[in-house]
C-alpha cells in the first residue's frame, strides 16, 4: 500500500474516533467473566458482539461452540495476490470484578476520568484485553470503510476462555490447523515501556501452576483436647512453603534452575540502557525493598529468571470471632513463572516430590495442576518485527525497544507448536493498568496511538 492510502486510513480514524470509543464501550459493558459459571451467557453474548463486528467488514465469521465458552473464527481474503496473511489473536473473557467495592464506578459501565498522562478508560477488561482487541479492530474496520477491502489477508481468533488458562484453545488449534496457518500472529495483550516509548516484547516467561492440599485427621479438632499431639496441617503447609524459596530467593526444588540460561551480555547491556527505575516500580504499589533473587538486576528478575510463588492459602476457621480447631486439611495455590530452557512438566514432578518428601506418616497430600507453559523466545530479527518498529517509530517519532515481559500467553508456545506460526507482540498496556485489580484502566491515549498504530502496520506489511 502506499503512504497516500495509509494517510487516508489514519485520517478516517482521526474523523471517526467517537465511533470507534462507543462500539468500544459496548464491548465493555458485556460481563463476560469466564471464571463464573453465571456469567456463561453473556460469554456468549460478548462471542456473538465480535463475531457480528467481523462480518460487517467482510469477513467470513462463526461462532464455534466448545465445552467452554465460544471461540470465534473469522477469515478475510483481503485484495487477493501475494499479499501476506496475518492470523490476529485476542480474546473477549475478562477476570472477576471482585472486590466490587474497592471500584470507583461500577466495573461493567466505563466511566471516563482524568489521570496524569491523559484521560483513561476505568472499567474490567479496558486493556485486558477488549481493549487491545479494538485497537485492531478498528484498524481492520478503518481499512475496510476506505479501500473496500483490507490491504493483506486476515483471519481473527478470539477465544472466551484465556483468563481460565484455555482449556478448549489447544484441541481448537489442532483442529482448525489449517484454517489458522498464516505468515505470523498478531497479538496486542502487552504493554509499552512507558507512555511515549513503544515496545516489541520478544521473551515471556512460561508457568507451572498447581494447587496443594494437604490431609492430617479425619475431622477437624478441639485444640485444647488435641493440640500437642494431634498432626496440625496449616502449621504442616506453611512450613513446606516456607523451605520452597532461600532467603537469597533461591527457588530449591531440586533442578529447578537446570536449563536456565543466563542473559547474555548484549542484551542485559541493552536492558540496562533501559535505565529501569525498580523503586519507582515498587513505590507506585506501596513497597519499597527489592525480593527476588539476589545479585540479579531487577529487568533480570522480571524477564529472565523463574520465580515460585504462593498465590493462595486456606485452612481452618476463618469467620468472626474465635474458634478453637486444629483443621483436617489446608490448601495453597503456588505458581512457577518459567523461563526458556525449563521443561514445566519437570517443574511440576519436582513440587510434587518436594511436598511428599516433608510429609510425616499422618498426612497426604493431593496435588493438582490448573495450567502448564513454557517460557518462550521470539526472533527479534524477522521482518515482521522490523515492520512493527518502523510504523511504531513512525507514530511515536521515536524507536521502539524490545522487551521482555514477566507473564505468561501460552498461546504463543501453542501457535508455534501447533501452527509452526511466531507471533508479534505490539502491545500498549502501561504497568499501572491495574490488570486483574480493581479499577483496571486503559490510557485514552495508549487506545488512539495503537489503534493507528495498527493501521500502518497493515499497510506497512501490505507493501
Amino acid at each position: 500500500m502506499t503512504a497516500v492510502q495509509t494517510q487516508a486510513v489514519l485520517e478516517h480514524i482521526e474523523a471517526t474516533l467517537d465511533d470507534a470509543r462507543e462500539r468500544w464501550f459496548s464491548f465493555l459493558r458485556i460481563p463476560s467473566v469466564s471464571a463464573q459459571p453465571e456469567h456463561a451467557a453473556n460469554c456468549g453474548a460478548a462471542a456473538t458482539w465480535v463475531r457480528d463486528q467481523l462480518a460487517s467488514m467482510g469477513f467470513d465469521a462463526a461462532l464455534h461452540e466448545t465445552p467452554g465458552h465460544p471461540i470465534v473464527l473469522g477469515h478475510h481474503p483481503g485484495p487477493g495476490g501475494h499479499a501476506p496473511h496475518l492470523l490476529f489473536y485476542g480474546h473477549y473473557d475478562v477476570q472477576p470484578a471482585e472486590p466490587l467495592e474497592l471500584w470507583t464506578s461500577p466495573p461493567f459501565d466505563p466511566a471516563m476520568s482524568q489521570g496524569p498522562h491523559s484521560p483513561r478508560v476505568v472499567a474490567r477488561g479496558a486493556v485486558d484485553d477488549k481493549g487491545q482487541v479494538m485497537m485492531w479492530l478498528e484498524a481492520l474496520r478503518a481499512w475496510h470503510a476506505v479501500q473496500g477491502t483490507l490491504p493483506v489477508r486476515v483471519t481473527a481468533l478470539i477465544e472466551g476462555e484465556e483468563e481460565v488458562s484455555s482449556p478448549n484453545l489447544e484441541p481448537f488449534l489442532t483442529a482448525h490447523r489449517d484454517a489458522l496457518r498464516a505468515d505470523v500472529a498478531v497479538i496486542s495483550d502487552t504493554g509499552m515501556w512507558d507512555i511515549d516509548t513503544p515496545a516489541i516484547t520478544t521473551r515471556l516467561r512460561g508457568i507451572a501452576y498447581v494447587q496443594v492440599v494437604v490431609h492430617a485427621a479425619r475431622r477437624d479438632l478441639h485444640s485444647g483436647l488435641f493440640g500437642g499431639s494431634a498432626l496440625n496441617p496449616i502449621g504442616l503447609l506453611t512450613r513446606i512453603l516456607a523451605d520452597l524459596v532461600d532467603p537469597k530467593g533461591c527457588v530449591q526444588l531440586p533442578g529447578f534452575y537446570d536449563g536456565v540460561a543466563d542473559v547474555p551480555a548484549a542484551l542485559a547491556a541493552e536492558w540496562a540502557a533501559l535505565e529501569f527505575d525498580e523503586a519507582a516500580f515498587l513505590g507506585g504499589i506501596g513497597l519499597a525493598e527489592p525480593a527476588g533473587e539476589r545479585g540479579r538486576s531487577a529487568l533480570e528478575r522480571l524477564w529472565a529468571r523463574p520465580t515460585a510463588d504462593v498465590n493462595g492459602i486456606w485452612g481452618g476457621y476463618q469467620g468472626p470471632g474465635s474458634k478453637t480447631v486444629i483443621a483436617a486439611e489446608a490448601g495453597a495455590k503456588v505458581s512457577f513463572r518459567l523461563v526458556p530452557g525449563q521443561d514445566p512438566a519437570a517443574v511440576v514432578e519436582a513440587f510434587r516430590a518436594f511436598v511428599n518428601a516433608r510429609l510425616p506418616s499422618d498426612a497426604r497430600a493431593v496435588i493438582d495442576v490448573f495450567g502448564t507453559a513454557p517460557g518462550i523466545e521470539v526472533a527479534s530479527d524477522s521482518r515482521f518485527i522490523q515492520a512493527a518498529r518502523d510504523v511504531l517509530a513512525d507514530e511515536y517519532g521515536r524507536p521502539a525497544v524490545l522487551i521482555g515481559s514477566g507473564g505468561s500467553i501460552p498461546v504463543v508456545e501453542s501457535m508455534r507448536r501447533l501452527l509452526g506460526v511466531d507471533s508479534l507482540l505490539m502491545g500498549f498496556g502501561l504497568d499501572d493498568d491495574q490488570v486483574h485489580s480493581p479499577n483496571e484502566k486503559f490510557e485514552w491515549r495508549c487506545f488512539h496511538k495503537g489503534l493507528r498504530s495498527h493501521a500502518r502496520l497493515l499497510g506497512k506489511l501490505a507493501g
